[in-house]
């Protein structure tokens, strides 16, 4: 199977103010991550979680070290080519769904299908396979303002999934969720990224939702050691 993202000695550090030394988040790590496979990153609060996350998924440059997302070393790309592969080859889902407010349902997930040009027939085609899929087809039209929290994570990710991407980033996806609607949510998404054959990176603090993942890591100073279920 082929390797996805490859985290090669990776170092995340900031300066810290007044000082002349640093504050080391992430440091020498690295970590290898197989296509179609999903994985959960678990640690404590303020760990760094979150940071190795947005360094997998170019959202942040790595102090130190290499990022290779398919093949590719994405450190060296400007911001421009940055945002095109984000685009369209990775899906992100939040804590908060960060659904756009004026934009029903609806048009929240077809949205990157129309920045990725797809035709008006296809994206409406699959943004609705994508609504009858988390079970809110019948509330395609209501703005997020009209739906509940949960509701509003299965609309994120459909968003996340509308354009087929390579991998899935969710960062604490079900942690602003009540536990009946987390659990729906937490099931819903790995059966889909499953179904899509997409890869998944998952940051949780809840090891029963990391534990459903094929694979789980627990960030430890700075460092990556492997868990077991």
């Amino acid at each position: 199977m082929n390797n996805i993202i490859e985290l090669k000695n990776v170092s995340k550090t900031y300066p810290l103010p007044g000082s002349k030394e640093n504050l080391t988040i992430i440091e020498d790590l690295s970590l290898t991550i197989e296509e179609g496979m999903s994985i959960s990153i678990i640690g404590k609060s303020g760990c760094g979680k979150s940071t190795l996350l947005q360094i997998a998924a170019s959202l942040l440059k790595p102090t130190k070290g290499q990022v290779i997302f398919d093949d590719k070393n994405i450190s060296k790309l400007n911001d421009k080519q940055l945002c095109k592969m984000r685009n369209q080859q990775m899906g992100f889902i939040f804590q908060n769904s960060l659904l756009l407010e004026d934009f029903t349902a609806f048009e929240n997930i077809i949205m990157p299908l129309l920045i990725n040009n797809q035709s008006k027939k296809a994206a409406t085609d699959r943004t609705n396979y994508l609504l009858e899929k988390i079970d809110l087809i019948d509330r395609a039209h209501h703005k997020p303002s009209q739906l509940s929290g949960g509701e509003k994570q299965r609309i994120a990710l459909a968003r996340a999934l509308s354009i087929n991407p390579k991998v899935i980033f969710a960062d604490e996806p079900t942690g602003s969720l009540d536990e009946e609607n987390a659990a729906f949510v937490e099931d819903l998404l790995i059966d889909l990224v499953e179904e899509e054959r997409a890869t998944l990176i998952l940051v949780t603090h809840n090891k029963i939702f990391a534990s459903k993942c094929n694979r789980m890591v627990k960030l430890t100073h700075g460092q990556i050691t492997e868990e077991m279920e």
